[in-house]
């Protein structure tokens, strides 16, 4: 991906690094959702085995039998902006929630800027009300007092909290509405996440409706995207990395679901890394997923055995992610498993040829479609 990396082993951060000219990060999302471009990759046929499509022909790949897994997870605008309580200055304070401490929503983990100036005890002002530093934890996270109970947190939010996008969009003067609507999921349900699950946002209702009359299953995971997912990756050796855990929720149902897809001998097919990560997580011995929810901190990178997941839905993502290192262990799970650094090398090729196809990159950006 980087000038050299050829010579640099798979557990070495600069191999996950590749240069991407910045007019290909997607600033606004494709419309309709499903108008999103589409590379499909069939690892088995090397690079002869690509197809350039759109996302709605995604169809023409899944078979009947198959179960193909959503995270219905629901990103809360979780942005605040406000001002310190008691500065000067009036100066101005920015807090992004990241996940509830306990159910009941009061105490939430987050990030807040300017760091420094928000120790504990600090307050910060957003709509007349007052949040208060109350606790801290490793890598400049914060424990924030948000507000009373779970209702009174998200009826707060909706009011004056805005969609956490990633700080690479820079459309900065979207329509605060299409924004909300933009950043979800048609199928968004359970609240949570600081960001979107992105693979499933090409997905529309009527493509999901046209899924099942092909006979293919749907079922549902939650996983509440937090900084585990998005933080980045500082180690120079991978494997030194520690990531931050995120709740995650297999339901009875998609249990079942997954048991009766490996009777008939149908697929799994994951829709993006947070299903995967959710699916592995709470993987059994015989290639099924148990229900339960627990806080996931499982770290996927090139020699994971995977268990469940046959087939993914993904975005192209950011170098040196975490999630660059899980896609680049499925592509070895598909070869075999027996030799990380050729598929290493062969999800670079995949990714130069997106940059030389001028695909569109990240959270807003095109998908791939990667099965055997």
């Amino acid at each position: 991906m980087t000038c050299g990396s050829e010579h640099l082993g798979i557990y070495d951060l600069d191999a996950y690094h590749y240069d991407l000219p910045e007019p290909l990060i997607a600033q606004t999302p494709a419309v309709p959702r499903d108008a999103a471009r589409l590379l499909v990759w069939r690892v088995s046929g090397g690079l002869d085995g690509i197809e350039h499509r759109v996302f709605a022909d995604v169809i023409d790949y899944l078979r009947p039998g198959d179960l193909l897994v959503l995270n219905d997870t629901k990103v809360l605008p979780a942005r605040l902006r406000g001002v310190r309580a008691g500065s000067r200055d009036g100066g101005k304070a920015e807090i992004l929630l990241l996940s509830p401490v306990s159910s009941d929503f009061e105490q939430w983990r987050a990030l807040a800027r300017p760091g420094r100036r928000l120790g504990i005890g600090s307050e910060v002002m957003v709509g007349g009300r007052v949040l208060t530093i109350v606790g801290e934890e490793k890598d400049g996270v914060k424990v924030v007092l948000v507000g009373t109970g779970r209702e009174d947190v998200l009826s707060f939010l909706d009011e004056h909290g805005i969609m956490p996008l990633p700080p690479y969009i820079k459309n900065i003067n979207a329509d605060p509405a299409s924004t909300r609507r933009d950043y979800q999921t048609v199928f968004a349900l359970h609240g949570g996440s600081a960001a979107a699950p992105t693979a499933g946002l090409h997905f529309t209702e009527e493509l999901l409706r046209r899924v099942e009359e092909r006979g293919v299953e749907i079922a549902y995971v939650t996983l509440h995207v937090g900084l585990g997912t998005f933080r980045p990756v500082k180690s120079s050796d991978i494997r030194q990395h520690n990531i931050h855990s995120e709740y995650c929720d297999v339901p009875d149902v998609t249990e079942a679901a997954v048991r009766a897809c490996r009777a008939r001998r149908g697929r799994i097919v994951a829709v993006g890394t947070t299903v995967v990560r959710t699916l592995e997580s709470m993987a059994a011995a015989d290639g099924t997923a148990k229900s339960g929810f627990m806080d996931t901190a499982l770290f996927i990178y090139p020699g994971f055995p995977y268990k469940v997941v046959d087939a993914l839905i993904t975005n192209f993502h950011l170098p040196g992610s975490s999630l660059l290192m899980l896609v680049s262990a499925f592509v070895n799970y598909l070869e075999g498993g027996r030799r990380e650094e050729a598929a290493l090398e062969s999800l670079r090729k995949i990714y130069s040829i997106a940059v030389s196809e001028e695909y569109r990159f990240f959270s807003f950006g095109d998908a791939m479609y990667i099965e055997k």
